[in-house]
């Protein structure tokens, strides 16, 4: 799939990159021991500066989600899924990302998902697919 690659910065990088290791790297506070994302400098909750990325586990559950049928650039392959995903790790904790590995039409709300990264030069999209194991 054809994929417009988001800026690495300094604040995003081991976001972008974590995958290289395996690993999605999300922001952690650890004045108020709380996961955020987006990454930023300053913990939205509690407005402290001791945040650094963190390795969580990568699993989660399709919280909602919208199948897209329209290419938005040629080589775009549809339709796809758009979900937010929310993180095991903590309540409230959520992505944005796209659902792979399965059909469209077998992606539901409560479906189990397990990051999953696809490399793009120096990016590692994290992107989810059905945990093994699971029932669909």
């Amino acid at each position: 799939m054809a994929r417009k690659l988001p800026l690495v910065t300094a604040e995003t990088a081991a976001f972008w990159q974590g995958g290289r290791s395996g690993q999605l790297m999300v922001q952690y506070c650890d004045a108020c021991n709380q996961w955020f994302h987006p990454p930023a400098p300053v913990c939205p909750r509690c407005g402290s500066l001791d945040v650094a990325p963190k390795p969580v586990s990568g699993r989660g559950r399709v919280l909602s989600y919208t199948v897209n049928h329209q290419a938005w650039l040629p080589d775009l392959d549809k339709p796809y899924v758009i979900a937010i995903i929310e993180l095991d790790d903590q309540p409230g904790l959520r992505m944005l990302s796209n659902v792979i590995g399965l059909p469209h039409d077998q992606v539901h709300i409560g479906l189990p998902v397990q990051v999953v990264f696809e490399q793009h030069e120096d990016v590692w999209l994290p992107l989810f697919a059905p945990r093994k194991g699971t029932d669909l």
